[in-house]
């Protein structure tokens, strides 16, 4: 795994609290009786140039708190910071002056792309919308994005069904990059791909990074993808953040026994070692995020329950001797062997 860069030491995005709770609405009258606490009180920093891993089950909040990020949802509660602005309290002109700045890759490359636009009006839609340029300008602006993201510049007449899944989310780069932003979420950019098309896209965005000095949120829940690109990671747990460290840490020391769980599940390799390693495993199921379970979040799956567990939920703080490795646990500690 290569050595990546660490950020600037200044911060570019600073989430603080950030809720998104959903109203459930039954009868005549849509009675509001409930709610899906789908994200509950997410906090963490992303520094410019730093890559940030976003890692969890499916279902635990992770593609919610992007959009919320870019206030594409309203929040709930919470604090948004973005190079020195409040995303969730900007007026609509500053957000559209912010959203040059901030743009998402998206999951699905065949729904994220308007199948009745050619390529070259996709990639330019986001120039035109912020009157970029002039229209010689934005077509040439448009070949040299394609170029840049592995394309041939002159398919810029082509539709997206005439495209592969790997050559669709390049595109699906390509329009993000138009604008020249700061901050790109990477939203499972690539859980729809072959896994020989995952490296490439991968390797793609590591250089896009290095060149344009891009900041990312990457969100994925394989955890061999994140370790590979990320600088951080954090782990997501039924709409709480549950463990924070540097990438190289969290693999080799995760003191959240959850964390543990998702490391143990991801398989070796090698037979041998395969063979010989000790499992985590994790019981019984997710539970709902209209009835979450109090004080921490993960007791009924978990070996180290105490009374406190049950009662109180853990703050997400410092732990062991690592400066930035949080952990929200009553009992953390280095589990069994991960390897």
């Amino acid at each position: 795994m290569a050595v990546k860069s660490q950020g600037t030491n200044q911060v570019l995005l600073k989430v603080e609290n950030l809720k998104k709770h959903f109203p459930i609405k039954k009868g005549i009258i849509r009675k509001t009786v409930g709610y899906v606490y789908a994200v509950d009180g997410v906090s963490f920093e992303i520094e410019r140039g730093e890559i940030l891993g976003l890692v969890g089950e499916s279902g635990c909040g992770k593609s919610t708190t992007a959009r919320l990020i870019l206030r594409l949802i309203e929040a709930t509660q919470g604090r948004v910071i973005f190079d020195g602005i409040d995303v969730l309290g900007c007026a609509r002109e500053t957000l559209r002056h912010l959203r040059r700045n901030m743009q998402v890759i998206f999951q699905d490359p065949y729904a994220s792309l308007n199948p009745r636009m050619t390529v070259g009006s996709i990639v330019e839609e986001p120039l035109l919308i912020h009157q970029v340029g002039d229209s010689t300008w934005r077509k040439k602006n448009v070949k040299e994005l394609l170029e840049t993201v592995g394309l041939n510049p002159e398919h810029t007449n082509r539709y997206p069904h005439e495209f592969s899944g790997g050559q669709r989310q390049r595109i699906g780069v390509a329009r993000a990059l138009a604008l020249k932003p700061q901050f790109i979420v990477c939203d499972e950019p690539v859980s729809a791909l072959d896994v020989s098309v995952q490296a490439q896209i991968l390797n793609l965005l590591d250089d896009l990074q290095d060149e344009f000095n891009l900041t990312y949120l990457f969100i994925a829940h394989d955890l061999s993808v994140v370790r590979h690109i990320s600088d951080r990671v954090a782990v997501m747990y039924l709409g709480k953040i549950v463990e924070i460290a540097d990438s190289l840490k969290l693999y080799e020391a995760p003191a959240h026994p959850y964390t543990q769980a998702l490391l143990a599940a991801v398989p070796i390799p090698d037979p041998a070692k395969e063979r010989q390693r000790s499992r985590f495993v994790l019981e019984g199921d997710v539970p709902s995020p209209i009835n979450p379970p109090s004080g921490c979040h993960f007791h009924p799956r978990c070996s180290r329950m105490s009374d406190i567990c049950t009662q109180e939920e853990p703050p997400l703080e410092s732990w062991g001797d690592s400066e930035g490795h949080l952990v929200a646990c009553w009992h953390p500690g280095v589990g069994p062997e991960m390897a």
